[in-house]
């Protein structure tokens, strides 16, 4: 029964070679394009931002997740060649790579959790957004994540007749629960863009707030729903046929991996003028100059 949830690159290859080639060279593109912008996002939020705000906090362990997903993807073509059949080789690998898919949905829902206080809840939240709050919930998240991961993974190779609701609670906690979240602020923040008491936030931070949101849904949309209906598809089918199973995971773990590429498209809206610091730093510009603090709330709004 797990063969059915996992399904190794081997199998792709002996079977829809063609397919498992064209998938590695989407890999590699989605790998050389995640580890650069990640690359040059840790960078900004990590040397050029002075003021350490839970929303950076957030971003740097996104940014983090997404650049060890997408070291992971490079790994799955080396394994598949060196490690040959060794089952362990491919537990860890997949291990490793959900935690880190896991990470990467619990902290986009931090940080449209954290847009939603700072916007809505600004007085409200204040003891709640500092960043030794902010360390501590990405501390509880990526041991969340890890022992939960490592908890169904084991349980589903021991005892895999029981393991369809175990799975389904991983999915529950790391993925569904999350993105209802995420729909919910979505909608309240929407609403509460007519509302008086917020006039005194900016119209621009609060349709920044409102993309946001709005960008880690989509993200949700394309990256993670396809695989997580997958999964659920076969707890509820088990006898679907393999050749079918096989080709949407695999199709489903690679869009999975397109959010490294897509996460980018956040930091732009996490801060004011994230743009243009990246665009500081291509023209050389002096160090004075670009290592400002980006979270201002309006000061660089024009300039941004």
């Amino acid at each position: 029964l797990f063969s059915k949830f996992i399904h190794p690159d081997k199998e792709l290859y002996t079977e829809f070679y063609n397919l498992w080639i064209a998938l590695m060279v989407v890999n590699a593109i989605i790998f050389l394009v995640g580890v650069v912008l990640n690359s040059l996002a840790l960078y900004v939020f990590c040397f050029r931002t002075k003021t350490k705000t839970t929303s950076v906090i957030y971003t740097i362990n996104l940014i983090v997740t997404d650049l060890l997903v997408g070291f992971s993807l490079p790994v799955r073509i080396i394994m598949f060649y060196s490690a040959g059949d060794c089952l362990n080789c491919s537990l860890v690998h997949i291990f490793g790579y959900f935690v880190n898919m896991y990470c990467s949905i619990l902290f986009l829902t931090c940080i449209c959790v954290d847009r939603y206080l700072a916007i809505v809840q600004a007085e409200a939240s204040r003891k709640w957004r500092n960043p030794t709050c902010a360390k501590g919930i990405c501390v509880f998240i990526w041991i969340f994540a890890t022992v939960v991961t490592f908890s169904i993974l084991t349980m589903a190779i021991q005892f895999a007749a029981c393991c369809l609701s175990k799975i389904l609670v991983l999915m529950v906690c790391e993925y569904f629960f999350p993105l209802i979240i995420i729909i919910f602020f979505t909608t309240r923040i929407m609403c509460a863009l007519s509302k008086p008491s917020l006039m005194h936030q900016s119209r621009e931070r609060r349709m920044r707030a409102v993309q946001l949101l709005i960008t880690v849904l989509i993200i949700f949309m394309i990256c993670f729903t396809p695989f997580h209906v997958r999964q659920v598809a076969i707890s509820i089918n088990p006898d679907m046929p393999h050749d079918v199973s096989l080709l949407v995971y695999h199709v489903t773990v690679t869009l999975s991996s397109l959010n490294s590429c897509m996460d980018p498209i956040v930091y732009c809206f996490v801060t004011n003028n994230f743009q243009s610091t990246m665009k500081n730093i291509f023209r050389k510009t002096e160090p004075e100059q670009t290592s400002v603090d980006i979270l201002g709330m309006n000061k660089n709004s024009k300039g941004s």
